[in-house]
């Protein structure tokens, strides 16, 4: 729930530091992208300070893209993932990375999943032998898929059923898209997950994983030279699907109606109030109002010197904890979420009042030009720090060309931020700030009382 920024002394010094290094505040990555002939699209992210690299395989399919009644079974392909193939045991991936001194792992999301190695550069050749065997020669058992059925089911206990905050957040979600599959949580629900099986699975894998729906991503020690001609060994005998279906997904209709929901559980330690509405994400070439919109949730709920914070929390010392949260990398409409968590004797009542006086406060105030310029700063700070992490820089560029932006979107980026006026940010808020989009959440004990 908490953030953490950068303060604006070090934010001032990384620039500093940077120019007297001779190096260019914000110099571009060096990204090269090309594509194999069976359509898999393949980045280059070339920085050779350390002999060190980070691979990548995006799959442009996640849960809002399952069959309707199989909610699940991109996450539970996920696991399976780890199983023999025609040339690997099951766990043999991990344990050869691991041998190699390496890491790996793999996540699903609503738009996504993908599979990683952060390995020596050396290994880039054993990285992508072993990726793309898995890519066509998955092997399942019904006892892979009773094994790997009890995981994900517990996993979701353990952080879904057994977590009061999660189930109130499904909830949310559910009751924010009315058509859309982003309404359906990304594990699963419980009933549908008791019923996958192995063609399930296999269904999904088949028509999904093939590298014209694939994104490799190499950042690191390597050159795009070398990576090609890996590449190319490996992944570019893998035939592509040619029945890959279109990426068509329902969408949602008009919102008419604000939306207010109750979740009431023995065990929650404090109670608070969310409100979420319905939000523009990046588009490709289309980035401004979610630019806008990003540094909106900076400026309202980034932190203990935020819109919220100061008025909420140490003016009226209403709230021990307010947030805005807004990811506009999304192949779809996003959310923009508030949270105010009441302080002590403060009822549900009074602390959502005191939040919406305080966005009406905010419409009429506008933008703060010092704290605008404080956060974009800091901004520049952070993505000056992000170039020397090779992960992230893979997870960057990944996450935004599977849900269909390109590499020019993500360059451009940075400065779209620092290009933001505070009337854009003000106009943002106005559009988004609409209580037919909205829904109004209160998480509390069952002997919460509301006034």
């Amino acid at each position: 729930m908490f953030k953490n920024f950068v303060l604006i002394a070090a934010a001032s010094g990384a620039l500093a530091a940077s120019a007297a290094a001779g190096r260019a505040a914000d110099p571009q990555e060096a990204v090269t992208t090309f594509s194999l002939e069976n359509g898999m699209q393949v980045v280059v992210v070339e920085d050779h300070r350390a002999p060190v690299l980070q691979h990548m395989v995006w799959y442009r399919v996640g849960s809002a893209d399952e069959p309707v009644g199989s909610s699940g079974v991109a996450h539970f392909l996920e696991h399976l993932m780890f199983k023999d193939t025609d040339n690997m045991k099951s766990g043999e991936l991990s344990a050869t990375v691991a041998a190699n001194g390496g890491q790996d792992n793999a996540f699903t999301s609503y738009d996504y999943t993908a599979y990683f190695q952060r390995v020596a550069a050396d290994r880039l050749g054993l990285m992508m032998k072993m990726e793309s065997d898995r890519m066509t020669h998955l092997r399942l058992t019904e006892g892979d898929i009773a094994t790997e059925r009890d995981v994900i089911l517990e996993e979701r206990n353990m952080r879904t059923e057994n977590n009061p905050r999660a189930l109130f957040s499904e909830q949310m979600n559910a009751a924010q898209y009315l058509n859309h599959r982003y309404g359906v949580p990304v594990i699963g629900w419980k009933h549908e997950m008791e019923e996958l099986d192995r063609a399930d699975a296999l269904s999904f894998y088949h028509t999904y994983y093939a590298p014209n729906n694939a994104i490799l991503v190499v950042s690191g020690d390597v050159t795009p030279d070398e990576v090609r001609t890996l590449a190319e060994t490996y992944y570019g005998v893998i035939p592509a699907n040619p029945d890959l279906p279109p990426r068509i997904r329902s969408q949602e209709p008009p919102q008419r109606a604000a939306r207010r929901l109750e979740f009431r559980d023995a065990r929650v330690a404090q109670a608070y109030v969310n409100r979420s509405y319905l939000a523009q994400e990046r588009d490709p070439g289309a980035q401004r109002e979610a630019a806008a919109l990003y540094l909106l949730s900076e400026i309202l709920g980034g932190g203990q010197t935020s819109y919220l914070a100061e008025k909420l929390q140490f003016d009226q010392k209403i709230a021990v904890y307010t947030g805005a949260f807004y990811n506009g990398t999304t192949l779809d409409d996003t959310t923009f979420d508030l949270v105010v968590v009441p302080a002590e004797g403060v009822s549900l009542d009074a602390a959502e009042a005191a939040l919406d006086e305080t966005l009406r406060s905010f419409l009429r105030d506008g933008v703060d030009p010092e704290q605008l310029d404080r956060i974009k700063l800091q901004l520049r700070a952070s993505q000056i720090y992000e170039r020397d992490d090779v992960a992230g820089i893979a997870n960057r560029y990944g996450r935004a060309l599977a849900v269909g932006l390109t590499v020019e979107d993500v360059q451009a980026w940075p400065d779209l931020l620092q290009a933001v006026t505070g009337d854009d940010i003000l106009a943002a808020a106005r559009t988004l700030l609409r209580r037919e989009d909205s829904v109004t959440g209160r998480l509390m004990r069952y002997e919460e009382v509301t006034q």
